[in-house]
């Protein structure tokens, strides 16, 4: 589907885990299509490597990179007074998340952990903290959260993003309804 080149005009957009992977390619294609860019993700060597990535290929390319661990809620809010200083972000895209495979009975609860922390935390602090400076400014935006097949039908060895994203869904919904009617648009896809 070809989307008019100037159909984010005027928008910028957070991506989560943006320096790679899903995240980068969101990233890119807001850009291409006119949004400003704001990513976020642990590695700073990482992020800005892709930022001057999309520099160097997408002329006119404006991206701001932003290191933080979403398991940190406290780093999550500096993170985002960072991003809203630069321009407020009315596009944010849940994309950062943790997993590996492994036979789940076998899985500490430390193993799981790192799991929830950045998929389902990491996600809900994003969210919530974007969606208030957004309903405080009058400004509501949109969240769209990844999600994965998974936690939709179930899977083998990754039952802990399953269980994750399946939250992240949760959210979404929940959101969508306390939120939608101020204006706010909150969408989860399940890539795949």
């Amino acid at each position: 589907m070809a989307f008019a080149p100037g159909l984010l005009a005027g928008r910028r957009a957070l991506v989560t885990g943006g320096g790679t992977g899903l995240g980068r390619s969101i990233g890119r294609r807001f850009l291409e299509i006119g949004a400003s860019l704001a990513i976020c993700g642990r590695r700073a060597e990482v992020l800005a490597a892709a930022a001057e990535a999309f520099r160097t290929e997408i002329p006119g390319a404006r991206v701001t990179i932003h290191p933080c661990d979403i398991r940190d809620a406290t780093a999550v809010e500096a993170m985002l007074d960072d991003v809203w200083q630069h321009a407020p972000a009315d596009i944010l895209v849940n994309n950062a998340a943790a997993n590996f495979l492994a036979q789940t009975h076998r899985l500490s609860a430390r193993a799981v952990d790192a799991v929830r922390g950045a998929t389902l935390h990491g996600a809900a602090y994003c969210t919530l903290g974007c969606g208030r400076r957004g309903i405080e400014a009058g400004t509501p935006g949109g969240v769209l959260s990844i999600l994965t097949l998974s936690a939709l039908q179930g899977g083998a060895f990754t039952s802990p993003a399953a269980m994750a994203k399946a939250g992240r869904l949760a959210m979404t919904q929940s959101l969508a309804v306390e939120w939608g009617p101020r204006g706010s648009r909150l969408v989860a896809i399940a890539p795949g």
